[in-house]
């Protein structure tokens, strides 16, 4: 079974002045899609702390996926893919680059979105939007090539072509 973290980033949420509705709406689908939820987490928008936590789920804990909600705008407060950046190996832009094609179908707001998704070692970190709606919409459109992307991650030799 694959293993699983999730963090929201939400300052408010870090001070218990907003619930935080994304983590288990995140927990439930990645529950449901066979995933073993090793972490739910609330942190602030720090990006030096969001950094240290992602190394470590990636590097310590070794997770197969760490998925974070909010802090993907343009405020100056955002810095969630700023802090996914620093400890990448590598970005998978076509997976943030269909969330954002398949949000901007809902709402023009989705060209504000900053999110990245990236590889670092053998865990694929994934930013998400912070709203409910958004964070279940982009987590939708990832799940049917998340299996195989994290097969390939993990070192998978077959072939990426559809099998004809």
């Amino acid at each position: 079974m694959r293993r699983a973290a999730i963090l929201t980033i939400s300052d408010k949420g870090s001070r218990g002045e907003r619930e935080d509705q994304s983590g288990p709406m995140l927990r439930e689908i990645l529950g449901k899609a066979g995933f073993s939820i090793a972490k739910v987490e609330v942190l602030p928008d720090d990006q030096q702390l969001l950094e240290q936590r992602l190394r470590h789920l990636a590097d310590e804990s070794c997770l197969d996926l760490v998925v974070t909600t909010g802090g993907t705008g343009v405020s100056p407060q955002d810095v969630t893919p700023d802090a996914t950046l620093a400890v990448i190996d590598r970005e998978v832009p076509g997976m943030a680059e269909a969330m954002r094609l398949s949000s901007l179908a809902k709402t023009p707001h989705a060209m504000l979105s900053r999110a990245v998704v990236g590889v670092r070692g053998q865990t694929l970190i994934i930013n998400l939007p912070g709203s409910l709606k958004g964070a279940r919409e982009n987590m939708q459109v990832l799940l049917p090539a998340l299996d195989h992307a994290l097969d390939k991650i993990q070192g998978d030799p077959s072939d990426c072509g559809s099998p004809d």
